[in-house]
């Protein structure tokens, strides 16, 4: 309010805090600032808010698991918080205690359907968002237990086959466990539905347990009710979950009388259990006899309410239409199916980032999605995200997803452009306002150029992607500017108007040539061609946000010096074994940015792109996911979302160019596909994919061996118009260029007559 500027609220502030023996938070905060360039925002609310929600719960963790290790904790807490593993990591004066060493989970759900329940890697369910969670365990008559957070080896797969399910399988002395997790539609109504069968060599009871936490920690439970027919648990007056068959046995503890483990052998049989501080815990026990299998259906609706009945798609249908990928490595084919269901199932409406940690909206992430799934053929999902994207957008111009967001408006033409490009039709109606403003937002933003500073003509300072580091005069957002303003032109363009599109081709070109003058003075204190994080920053792991230029923007040339130089720097400094080390904020390997890497070696015809490929690969879950950011020593997740969207979204692009791309105005066939691939008598193939020239479809074939090889790539396009120049650039082969009315070109191996 304008009435507070008056009140002297730093010095009460500060005097407050002196008297209780605090330090001056107002001088405090001065001193941070002064480690990031001046900018008009700090770091933007949402994260702000985000990282508060976040270290709450770490606070809440701190207080209540390291005294309770007794208990049977999520599989990430049973390894953080064991001495002897690799995934240790002392408490002492941590504040909070978070989930540092395996952020990996995996969502099920429909299409269409944004509730996402995830399940961990030792098959614990959290039906809910942000909600408790439901574990399954056996334990005998005669003492043993088969707890699967604590077991010592778990198989965990994910069946693609007519639906998208989750299934876990623990075995360890004679016992066995099978849970799948699945979100079924029931009326129209999402509902989680989790099959568990057990397994003992001797009598003993299948148990169902209601958790206190989730894979981020503790989630409150306040009451349980057992209905009179012993067939369901109310939680909370609220959520339900249901069984298939009334419960044998039932018990229930409070947070002073310890995990209801420690009661499961106790005579009393309650219905209701109420904790004051939120630590209540259930467990609904079945008979098991020795060597015969039972098996537990369990049902938890999703949505009651209305309004949530709305027209859902099959897994077929959503799926209509999209790029097939065929190739013999299983597990890449794999990855790229899975990608693809991670894509849908993440863009019912918006699109977001994750299932559970990412879930909310930003334009840097939706745009990569976006591209994403338009490049797999998903035209109206894609199509669907952008018309969302115009009310986003403020009265002056700026499309605004969280403060400080200078990228945005860039990112947000630059897909528009995509969209128009890989489908031929003009900018809808709805988008031409949005796009004039956008881009002369971008115009406006921009700093005077009629100075020495190494920043003139940039855009201010902000915190941009925030894996970048502290404000500054990031050359991210300053090339996704430069690339809007192009995106804009071709959109007045194709909609006929002449003089915005010279308009808006003047301010790209000038916004261009200020980048170019920051470069140049940049290379002289330097003392090479590289381009760091901003201008004022010496080279480190921020430079990876420089080669957008290369990748996707493709502002230069595959064999732009800046950039390759660039990523020779980030190849010998910034890698750890085979993947991009985000040294800021993510501290981990990165695979949608190791991604980026590969995607600048593709263009360069360097082979160490399959190299970055496979690395890649090696480090996804057993799912088929990508944590945003992994920890080199236990390969589970150590920051932001277990199932990060924008790697999937990378993988598929990743998987696309490497069978066919665009470079300026021709198409490239082929340049990442790899001679293992290339097994004799084995088609490969991809397609029909959406470029800006046409669908095109891709079949390879090889035959042959040693000198005698011979590859044939042939190609099918329904072209918008004219048929493009198209080039073969096989790797290990001579690239060969395609005539205008040939669909095939046949390689030899070198040597061959």
């Amino acid at each position: 309010m304008p009435w507070m500027k008056w009140l002297p609220w730093r010095f009460l502030v500060r005097r407050v805090a002196r008297a209780h023996g605090f330090l001056d938070p107002v001088a405090l905060l001065a001193r941070l600032h002064r480690f990031a360039q001046p900018s008009e925002v700090g770091e933007p609310i949402e994260l702000l808010r985000a990282g508060v929600v976040f270290h709450a719960r770490g606070l809440i963790n701190s207080r209540v698991v390291q005294h309770n290790l007794d208990w049977v904790w999520p599989y990430w807490i049973e390894r953080q918080f064991d001495p002897k593993d690799d995934a240790f990591v002392p408490r002492a004066f941590s504040i909070t205690h978070i989930n540092l060493t395996h952020r990996n989970w995996t969502a099920v759900g429909q299409p269409d359907c944004p509730e996402l329940p995830i399940v961990d890697p030792r098959g614990l369910l959290t039906p809910l968002y942000d909600g408790w969670s439901l574990d399954a365990w056996v334990v005998t008559d005669d003492g043993r237990e088969l707890l699967p957070s604590r077991a010592l080896s778990v198989t965990q797969t994910l069946d693609m086959t007519e639906r998208l399910a989750v299934i876990t399988q623990t075995s360890q002395d004679a016992l066995s466990l099978r849970s799948e997790a699945s979100v079924q539609l029931e009326a129209g109504l999402p509902v989680c539905h989790q099959v568990i069968e057990a397994r003992s060599d001797t009598s003993g009871w299948l148990v169902l347990t209601l958790r206190p936490y989730n894979p981020e920690g503790i989630s409150f439970i306040h009451q349980v009710t057992l209905s009179s027919q012993r067939t369901s648990w109310t939680i909370d007056r609220d959520a339900t979950v249901e069984f298939d068959v009334a419960a044998d046995r039932h018990h229930l503890s409070d947070y002073r009388a310890g995990d209801v483990r420690i009661h499961l052998r106790e005579r009393e049989d309650r219905r209701l259990g109420e904790c004051d501080v939120g630590m209540a815990t259930a467990a609904a026990m079945f008979r098991l006899e020795a060597g015969t299998p039972r098996d537990l259906r369990v049902r938890v609706p999703l949505a009651n309410a209305p309004k949530t009945v709305r027209a859902r798609v099959s897994w077929a249908e959503s799926l209509r239409g999209h790029c097939r990928l065929r190739i013999p490595d299983q597990r890449l084919q794999f990855l790229y199916d899975a990608a693809l269901r991670t894509l849908v199932l993440h863009s019912p409406d918006d699109v977001y980032a994750g299932p559970y940690t990412y879930k909310r909206f930003w334009f840097r992430d939706a745009a990569f999605v976006v591209h994403g799934l338009l490049c797999a053929g998903l035209i109206e999902r894609a199509e669907r995200a952008l018309d969302r994207f115009p009310p986003r957008q403020t009265a002056l111009g700026y499309f605004h997803s969280q403060d400080g967001e200078w990228d945005a408006n860039g990112e947000v033409l630059w897909i528009m452009h995509r969209f128009c490009q890989l489908t031929a039709r003009r900018p809808k109606p709805d988008w031409y306002t949005a796009i004039v403003r956008g881009a002369r937002w971008i115009v406006r933003k921009r700093l005077a150029e009629d100075s020495d500073a190494l920043h003139a003509g940039l855009l201010p300072a902000g915190f941009s992607a925030e894996h970048l580091g502290p404000n500054d005069y990031y050359y991210w957002d300053d090339f996704w500017g430069t690339a809007g303003l192009h995106a804009a032109a071709a959109l007045c363009e194709r909609l006929g108007q002449k003089a915005l599109r010279e308009e808006f081709t003047r301010d790209a070109q000038a916004f261009q040539r200020a980048i170019d003058r920051s470069l140049a003075k940049v290379q002289d204190r330097l003392g090479r061609t590289a381009m760091p994080a901003s201008p004022h920053r010496r080279l480190d792991a921020g430079a990876i946000g420089s080669i957008v230029a290369g990748y996707p923007l493709q502002l230069c040339g595959p064999h732009d010096p800046r950039l390759l130089d660039t990523v020779a720097f980030l190849l010998t400094h910034c890698f750890v074994d085979g993947g991009f080390f985000q040294d800021m904020i993510h501290s981990g390997i990165n695979p949608y940015l190791t991604l980026h890497v590969a995607q600048v070696l593709l263009r360069a015809g360097d082979v160490r792109s399959l190299d970055l490929l496979q690395a890649v690969a090696a480090l996804a879950s057993a799912t088929g996911q990508w944590p945003e950011a992994i920890h080199p020593r236990t390969r589970g997740g150590c920051m932001g979302d277990g199932q990060h969207v924008w790697a999937a979204a990378e993988w598929v692009l990743m998987m696309r160019n490497c069978f066919v791309r665009e470079e300026a105005d021709r198409l490239v066939l082929a340049s990442g596909v790899a001679h293992a691939w290339l097994e004799a008598g084995t088609a490969i193939c991809f397609g029909p994919a959406p470029t800006a020239f046409g669908r095109v479809s891709v079949d390879i074939s090889a035959e042959g061996a040693g000198t005698a090889r011979r590859v044939r790539v042939s190609w099918h396009g329904d072209w918008h118009a004219a048929v493009p120049p198209v080039e073969v650039r096989l790797p290990g082969f001579a690239m060969a260029t395609a005539g205008r009315d040939q669909t095939s070109i046949v390689l030899r191996a070198a040597g061959a007559a």
